[in-house]
């Protein structure tokens, strides 16, 4: 009996034990969900964590969103507003509540779409793919009409028809695409870029009927933003109603409010054209009216002048002035070619009078003159430097200190100072003193002053 007893005990789970291990579980086999629901029972706390209910029409599960993950929160939760939460599946302990840790919150349905829709025109605009000045001009008389849309919505049908009415014998392409679901935005964006490589339309109208903001939303990608700012051929934006905007309404070089505004735009009133026809037709028969009488005026008045002026007479009159002209050049050239003659016989002589042969005989003669006057000079020069020469020799001889070596002197130099001494008082015994005589010196030492 305390056997089982004992082990029953050992089976008994607190509450706090019963709560952690469901926590656990729970984390271990729900790593992350994503769960879509309407927020109620809202509550935000002087803390700045979030609590909540998330619940749809059948159930209700209670969530906290802890203050820093709200900083990626791009809205204002608000009660009533559907959401799409990534969370961690958890349970509070304290309480034993099932709840939902939330890691990141968004809108969902149109909430989310806008948010979308906003985010991508801000950074197409500041790419200047809105600019105007990309915008491209609507040919006012359209070679052949493009047409991108559904085959068998509203919008094809208002289009045919407005065209069919304005100006029925402009050509239309139709490009048929889907313009709804997940495949519309590439069926748009090859259609826009097969238009422009066929190069077969003048302008395209790209459009369908009203929506939903979902409904409309290939309209709103960027890969179909991009594929009409890169058209070289005009493109008129028609999607949906007139409050209906895309992003294909702002990168279009017009935005129509509907399809058969778009056609009306892209097709000019056959009317129109043709009472403007009639009034041409009128103008440019007055001119030609005026221009033929012209002509008759000119023509009458050159034949009387032709009838006055007989061609025999005009050639008789030109003959005789071109005798006259051939007679005065014959004289022309004979006068012209008689004073070159003389001016060249005149150049002739003066040629002959500045021979240079003259002025360089004149030249030899005087340099071999020249030449002899160096010479003179130099040797006359050349004396009176070896006379000069002798004379400074022979006075430089008499004040030698060598000539009075001759006579019997002797130059008496203190070594090694080479201080030449002049009297005893330079001197003091053991001196060494060297003597010069005319011919050879010695040295010596003083032994004794007298």
């Amino acid at each position: 009996m305390n056997s089982s007893s004992t082990a029953t005990r050992r089976n008994i789970l607190t509450v706090s034990q019963l709560n952690r291990s469901t926590s656990q579980l729970l984390a271990e086999h729900f790593l992350s969900v994503l769960v879509e629901g309407e927020i109620s029972n809202l509550s935000t706390p002087s803390s700045g964590h979030l609590y909540f209910s998330l619940k749809d029409a059948h159930a209700q599960v209670r969530c906290a969103m802890f203050k820093t993950q709200q900083r990626k929160l791009g809205f204002k939760p608000e009660n009533g507003k559907q959401v799409l939460i990534k969370a961690q599946v958890s349970l509070y302990e304290p309480r034993g509540d099932f709840q939902l840790i939330v890691e990141h919150l968004e809108e969902a349905g149109d909430g989310a779409l806008r948010r979308a829709f906003e985010a991508l025109k801000l950074k197409l605009s500041e790419e200047g793919l809105f600019n105007p000045v990309h915008k491209k001009a609507i040919p006012t008389l359209p070679g052949t009409i493009g047409i991108i849309t559904s085959p068998t919505g509203a919008a094809i049908k208002d289009i045919l028809t407005v065209l069919k009415r304005r100006f029925p014998a402009i050509p239309v392409i139709i490009y048929p695409v889907a313009v709804q679901g997940s495949n519309a935005k590439y069926e748009i964006t090859q259609a826009i870029t097969l238009a422009n490589e066929h190069e077969y339309c003048d302008v395209i109208i790209l459009g369908r009927g009203g929506g939903s903001l979902e409904d409309l939303w290939a309209f709103n990608e960027e890969i179909v933003a991009r594929a009409i700012f890169a058209s070289t051929i005009p493109i008129i934006s028609a999607v949906g109603h007139e409050t209906d905007i895309t992003i294909a309404d702002y990168v279009a070089d017009y935005r129509a409010a509907t399809p058969s505004v778009a056609a009306e735009q892209a097709s000019p009133d056959q009317q129109e054209w043709l009472n403007r026809f009639v009034q041409l037709e009128g103008y440019f028969y007055q001119q030609l009216q005026r221009k033929l009488t012209q002509k008759q005026q000119a023509l009458t008045w050159l034949s009387k002048r032709l009838q006055q002026q007989h061609p025999g007479q005009k050639l008789l009159r030109n003959a005789q002035r071109l005798d006259d002209l051939e007679i005065r050049l014959k004289q022309a050239m004979s006068t012209r070619l008689q004073r070159n003659q003389s001016l060249i016989e005149a150049k002739t002589a003066q040629l002959w009078q500045h021979n240079p042969r003259i002025k360089l005989n004149q030249y030899q003669q005087k340099q071999d003159y020249l030449y002899q006057r160096l010479l003179t000079v130099m040797q006359h020069k050349l004396a009176t430097l070896k006379q000069n020469l002798s004379n400074h020799s022979q006075t430089l001889h008499a004040v030698s200190p060598l000539a009075t070596l001759n006579r019997g002197y002797a130059l008496v130099i203190k070594q090694p100072s080479g201080q030449i001494i002049r009297s005893t008082e330079q001197l003091k015994p053991d001196d060494i003193i060297e003597t010069q005589l005319a011919e050879g010196r010695f040295t010596s030492q003083v032994q004794r002053l007298n």
